[in-house]
């Protein structure tokens, strides 16, 4: 294969046929093709962009770059949900159990959080002895057993994904539709699914900014699954304000619960909305059913179903629940004045917690699980408390956060119209 000359036709606009694309991929993935040669091919994508065709046959060369999830025959559809990232974005810890109890199989491969962008296997590592290091044969076993598993990427899923984003993560080519899509729904394929739902967020702590960007990339990630048999709708949801009160791993381990117990109050309505909207895309359910089901306590027992099986210490883990602060620090950040809460910038709100340690500013950083931010108040609230609570490692540490906060909110005297939190849901049924 002459990868240059593939480089040069993709630079100048042309379109590279199935097999092309698949020879490139294998090539980089068994080191023919070296990183240098594929960061320019990737450069060109970013600026040429990639036909459908094209775009199908990336995802597919990476999927097939490793092992695809062979589950046996069964009448219960094999689903998931997938969020392009946000800040306080717990849905998949109750939404997995609660599909589980609604009669779906679902293998959820999650990822970490990269700077300020949550990940739901740091939320998982939180709680005492929780594993998320699962193989195949496990995650299939699993989820034929209970109905659901939480485990992240292995080198048996889609190894030229995990190569290709690393490289892209260093040579400014993370912002490319095609691209996106291709590493989203290689992992996404390789688990075999019936029905997908994708999160695709926009604002100001999105991945995209704009409402249009955030449907050009849901549009691409629909067409495409659909094209390869996977039911696939899309919700455009707003990320300019964290979702729920708690930001943070444990903290919203914590939020999560308090969902499935339907003890979150209002604080979870935001959440609780989401989750509902998620499974009620699904072949064979709606938003009553999925409400109905939330509410009857079946998906707390479930979700301690999966943390049994996956290793956590469910006595230790009542204990912690059941500790209102679990951090070294922990003090309130009071209100500048009063009136109603306009605005709490969850971009901001992200960075804080990233920089008390929740988060990573690399991918090797360790997180601090305990530290965070919960209690926080929501916009068009009345400002009757402080504004939110930190929970830091260190006295200084609290003092960086709060300092950084006087930015986050705003506060108005007349209660502020908001926008809806889902703005549009495209494909589906």
């Amino acid at each position: 294969m002459d990868f240059l000359k593939l480089i040069e036709q993709k630079r100048d606009g042309g379109e590279l046929s199935p097999e092309a694309i698949a020879g490139a991929v294998a090539g980089f993935a068994e080191g023919t093709v070296p990183d240098y040669q594929m960061a320019a091919f990737l450069m060109a994508v970013q600026f040429q962009g990639m036909t459908l065709a094209e775009t199908r046959a990336l995802t597919l060369a990476m999927r097939d770059s490793g092992e695809v999830l062979q589950f046996p025959e069964d009448d219960r559809p094999l689903v998931d949900k997938h969020s392009t990232g946000g800040v306080g974005d717990k849905v998949s810890l109750p939404l997995a159990p609660l599909l589980a109890c609604l009669g779906y199989r679902v293998p959820m491969i999650s990822g970490r959080g990269l700077g300020i962008t949550g990940g739901t296997l740091d939320k998982l590592e939180s709680i005492p002895g929780f594993t998320t290091q699962l193989s195949a044969e496990q995650f299939v076993s699993q989820v034929q057993r209970i109905g659901v598993a939480l485990g992240g990427q292995t080198a048996e899923i889609a190894p030229a994904d995990k190569a290709l984003y690393a490289l892209r993560d260093v040579t400014g080519t993370v912002p490319s539709i095609p691209l996106i899509t291709a590493s989203i729904l290689s992992k996404k394929l390789a688990e075999n699914l019936d029905a997908l739902v994708m999160d695709v967020k926009f604002g100001a702590a999105a991945f995209m900014r704009t409402r249009e960007d955030a449907r050009a990339l849901a549009k691409s990630i629909v067409n495409l699954a659909t094209e390869c048999g996977v039911q696939t709708t899309a919700l455009l949801t707003s990320m300019d304000t964290p979702i729920g009160r708690a930001v943070g791993n444990w903290l919203e381990v914590k939020e999560s619960i308090a969902c499935l117990e339907g003890n979150g109050g209002d604080g979870s309505k935001d959440l609780e909305e989401l989750v509902i909207a998620c499974a009620a895309q699904l072949p064979g359910c709606d938003a009553d059913r999925a409400r109905a089901e939330l509410a009857s306590g079946r998906p707390r027992e479930k979700f301690n179903e999966l943390l049994a099986a996956q290793g956590a210490d469910l006595a230790a883990c009542e204990i912690k629940l059941k500790q209102d602060t679990t951090a070294p620090v922990v003090r309130d950040f009071p209100a500048s004045g009063k009136g109603y809460l306009a605005r709490c910038d969850a971009r901001v709100i992200g960075e804080v917690v990233r920089d008390l340690g929740g988060g990573r500013q690399t991918k090797d950083a360790k997180i601090q699980p305990e530290v965070g931010l919960d209690n926080l108040l929501k916009p068009g609230e009345a400002i009757d408390r402080p504004l939110c609570r930190i929970h830091a490692t260190t006295e200084a540490a609290a003092d960086m956060a709060a300092e950084r906060l006087a930015t986050a909110f705003e506060i108005s005297d007349e209660q502020p119209s908001l926008d809806p939190l889902i703005c549009e849901i495209l494909g589906g049924r």
